[in-house]
């Protein structure tokens, strides 16, 4: 049945359009209870679910069926899951909506009064529709509203209605899910003391007229790690002036969550400030203390140079919350009985949570998610509620869960609908397989890779033509034969977009079967793949470039090691060593010439840890060493990429995905400049070609350490690389390649950007057919955003797991004394690297109930002075290693100074060092 509504509405030129809103009934859609024969036809929607008996109701404790309203779902369910869960949720709800239960707006009646009285209409209909099932079974619905109008009303009209607090309540039979409402509205949790603490946020309408008329900036906030009382405002626009603005101090941060979306006023300039050198987490008393804060903010503030000011402002009000359930533990209160707790994230961007729990006992030490409902303007902390208990504090399985959990790594198993889009095996090559495909099984391929490496993307050959000149082959993975676009697996691998390294597990992007099986390039099988073939002189320039859907087999599968010692090794003349020898000659070459033309050859501390066999425990911790091989397969990969780039710009000039690093703004080369000439040293920034030859001449003979730790400097201050859509962007460059345009073809087994650039060229190749998404720029685009955030938490991930087993590493090993080089100073703490482990970390120099020192912090050199001893950055200092288990929320590896000696401040040096030994065994993908 079909209804219509027609009204005339006015337009902004000041003419008339007339609106027609149709409504179709459906008088097919049943009421969904499996007893009923009245509703028996035919129906897409699953029958509705009956209530498991130990969730029994002491309000009704007959059979029932819940009628949640509207904002009982929005307050509850969304708030207990991540954006993205919720058209899962809602796949389990059956609407109420048919012919039966349709109702017209009344005149006067507002769109909001309308819904409460459909879905009145809409209980009174199922329960009188009930009674004709079975009369004497009681079957009912119940209506679930906190709107207390809504309840009365439909009490009035008979309807059995509680709010959600009553009905979870009344489930004596599982107390605990009470801890799980959602607070109903921050006006309605304020804390009793009734001081307000924070300004009013503004609402929608004067918020998006401020912005609009130019009086306040659209960004999103990003809080500090190091400084819970500081954050940015990440501006959305392209006004480069108007790129980032500081916040600091509680007030003028006003409630607002690292990733939402807010409004700022700019204060003016004679209020603006510095970022602030100091070093301040939220770790007070558990109950609020507005003074200690605004007593720290006064730290913050210190004399600084007019060039060091940044535009500073202060949050008016919240366009969009990012809130997502977080991951941390429970800080229970010193008052016997109390209900009324802290809950601390794992997270140290978010603030802590007030919860209210009646398990607060059973809930201590252990991980568990919280989710925000709501921050009063009186309340130093956001309202929040219990969600669910994830395993004990420490525990391996329990903290890789946070850790996937907290940088939303998407790890459940495949879906069976994923699985089904998987080759049935056994598997093998096929007549149809090989249409378009070259035969190259006759070369002499071989892989390189790190120890224990299963997902083998990429392969390579050398060989001499009979003309003189070399042909070289990148042979990698074709995936995306496999993967059909549009299809779950593609769907899935889309969401994933990378494979996550953890240093005891990977989480595929793509099912093992894939990974490790049919798209890895295994030695001594066949493997489709997908190559890039160039003819070279011996001065490794490029005479031909010749790409070709292929079928390989693999003489070998080698690590790093073995394939430096075949090309060392005087002895070994087989074919496959002459093909690496060959491989690392070019390689050579390559690299001299990209360094040439600006190549950046930055550093990155990289750990390798020794698990132990039985327990799993780390039982050794080093940094990775690495060979010529590991350079010789990096040349070729990087040769490939841009080889392909260069060809899918050339077919797809607006469709091409690419890979770009831009440059980075001038003032995030100032620490490195001024650490550089802290040691009389001159560091030139104005090009990528300047400062790698600056770097190169940047060498002490009395301090060779030094070059590597500027180059360390150098990386921090880079910006993050990017993907996106050629017809979306002007600027193509890698600034650290010093390449014009770059993008990644390389692994396809574990980015999906590579798959979706695999598709690109196989289509210029006339090997594969397009389809619309392919050359949608929007849509590439919006995959991109997508890829790039995945790209961002895969890499947060793998730090934070490489965190906890350098924890666990120390726990064993007990207090250490080790050689550290000074990173970056502080106001108050230093920051350094110690190079036997790749491991940093911050030495304090003010401490809880400890007198204070006499620190001068000098930002322009940069030095801090403690009492009469002066730390610069790159300084070799001595400190004690130990695990800080105090907190255990945040355990943490904790260092101390032993030298230089200062008076007061210094531990004994009294620390023996460490003797490693015990088996090997962690196996890492270096990223190519």
């Amino acid at each position: 049945m079909l209804k219509s509504k027609t009204f005339l509405k006015k337009t902004r030129a000041g003419g008339v359009v007339k609106i027609v809103r149709e409504h179709y009934l459906r008088d097919d859609i049943g009421c969904g209870a499996p007893a009923c024969a009245a509703c028996d036809r035919a129906h897409a929607a699953p029958a509705l679910e009956s209530q498991p008996g130990d969730q029994a109701s002491s309000l009704c404790p007959w059979p029932h069926y819940l009628l949640p309203d509207t904002n009982v779902l929005l307050h509850q369910i969304i708030s207990a899951w991540k954006p993205g869960t919720w058209a899962s949720v809602a796949s389990r709800l059956r609407p109420p909506g048919s012919l039966e239960t349709y109702i017209e707006q009344e005149q006067g009646e507002n769109a909001n009064d309308r819904n409460d009285r459909a879905i009145r209409v809409a209980a009174k209909w199922y329960n009188e529709h009930l009674k004709k099932i079975s009369a004497e079974n009681q079957l009912q619905v119940i209506l679930i509203t906190n709107d207390k109008k809504n309840k009365e009303k439909a009490v009035e009209e008979g309807i059995p209605a509680f709010t959600c607090e009553e009905y979870v309540k009344s489930l004596t039979a599982n107390p605990e899910l009470i801890d799980r409402l959602a607070c109903l509205s921050e006006e309605t949790n304020e804390i009793e003391s009734g001081k307000i603490i924070f300004s009013e946020h503004l609402p929608l309408s004067k918020l998006q007229q401020g912005i609009k008329s130019g009086s306040y900036l659209q960004g999103t906030f990003r809080a500090s790690r190091e400084n819970y009382l500081e954050a940015t405002v990440w501006i959305h626009g392209d006004k480069e002036d108007e790129k980032e603005i500081l916040i600091q101090g509680l007030k003028h941060l006003n409630r607002a969550i690292h990733e939402d979306i807010v409004a700022v006023e700019l204060l003016p300039r004679s209020q603006w400030v510095a970022p602030s050198s100091v070093v301040l987490h939220d770790e007070g008393p558990t109950e609020d203390d507005v003074e200690k804060d605004e007593e720290r903010e006064l730290m913050l503030k210190s004399a600084v140079s007019e060039k060091m000011l940044r535009a500073t402002g202060r949050v008016v009000g919240i366009i969009k919350r990012n809130w997502r359930p977080y991951c941390g533990m429970l800080s229970k209160s010193d008052i016997k009985e109390s209900r009324r707790h802290l809950f601390t994230p794992a997270d140290k961007r978010i603030p802590r949570i007030r919860i209210e729990t009646r398990q607060a006992s059973a809930l201590e030490g252990r991980r568990i998610i919280v989710a925000i409902d709501g921050w009063p303007r009186n309340s130093r902390y956001p309202n929040g509620h219990f969600v669910k208990n994830l395993g004990d504090v420490g525990e391996k399985e329990t903290e890789t869960e946070v850790l996937l959990l907290e940088h939303d790594v998407p790890h459940q198993p495949f879906s069976q609908a994923v699985l089904s889009f998987l080759p049935k095996m056994p598997w093998s090559i096929t007549e149809k397989d090989m249409k378009n495909r070259e035969d190259l099984r006759h070369l002499c391929v071989c892989s390189v890779d790190p120890p224990g490496c299963t997902d083998i993307d990429d392969a390579l050959h050398c060989r001499k033509l009979s003309n003189g000149n070399l042909e070289v082959g990148v042979h990698i993975a074709d995936v995306s034969h496999f993967i059909r676009p549009g299809n779950a697996l593609d769907q899935e691998s889309a969401r994933r977009g990378t494979t996550v390294y953890l240093c005891e597990k990977r989480i595929d992007m793509v099912p093992e079967l894939l990974s490790s099986n049919l798209c890895s390039l295994r030695s001594n099988v066949d493997r489709l793949a997908f190559s890039c073939i160039w003819e070279m002189n011996h001065n490794a320039e490029i005479l031909k470039t010749r790409f070709t859907k292929s079928v390989i087999n693999s003489k070998a599968s080698l690590t790093y090691a073995e394939a430096q010692m075949r090309i060392d090794s005087a002895a070994m003349n087989d074919d496959i060593t002459t093909s690496l020898r060959g491989l690392n000659k070019l390689a050579k070459i390559l690299k001299k010439g990209r360094i040439e033309k600006g190549a950046l050859t930055l550093s990155s501390p990289e750990v390798r840890f020794h698990m132990d066999s039985e327990t799993h425990d780390p039982i050794d911790l080093q940094t990775k060493e690495l060979r010529e091989t590991n350079s010789m397969v990096e040349e070729f990969m990087l040769l490939a990429n841009i080889s392909v780039a260069k060809k899918i710009h050339e077919e797809f000039s607006e469709h091409a995905l690419l890979r770009k690093h831009p440059a980075p703004p001038p003032s995030n080369y100032e620490i490195l400049v001024k650490a550089a000439k802290s040691k009389n040293l001159e560091i030139k920034t104005d090009t990528a070609k300047s400062l790698a030859d600056s770097l190169d001449r940047a060498e002490s003979p009395e301090f060779p350490y030094l070059n590597t730790l500027l180059r360390i400097l150098a990386t921090r201050c880079m910006m993050q690389a990017v993907y996106f859509c050629s017809g979306m962007d002007n600027d193509f460059h890698h600034y650290g390649l010093a390449s014009p345009i770059y993008t990644h073809f390389t692994s396809p087994i574990r980015r999906y950007a590579d798959i979706i650039v695999h598709r690109l060229l196989a289509v210029a190749i006339g090997a594969d057919c397009t389809y619309p998404e392919l050359t949608d720029k929007h849509k590439l685009s919006d995959i991109c955003k997508n890829l790039n955030f995945r790209h961002k938490m895969a890499q947060y991930a793998q730090r934070a797991s490489v965190a906890f087993h350098t924890q666990l590493f120390f726990k064993s090993k007990g207090i250490v004394s080790e050689e550290a080089y000074i990173l970056f100073v502080r106001k108050n703490a230093i920051v350094v690297l110690i190079p036997k482990y790749g491991l940093e970390g911050t030495v304090f120099f003010e401490e809880k109930d400890k007198p204070k020192p006499r620190l001068t912090y000098d930002d322009e050199i940069p030095s801090l002075r403690i009492e009469g001893t002066v730390f610069h950055v790159f300084d070799k200092v001595k400190v004690k290693i130990t695990l800080d288990s105090s907190n255990l929320q945040h355990q943490k590896i904790r260092m101390a100074l032993v030298e230089p000696q200062i008076p007061g401040i210094n531990i004994p040096p009294d620390v023996s060092d460490m003797d490693f030994s015990g088996p090997g065994g962690k196996k890492r993908k270096l990223e190519k």
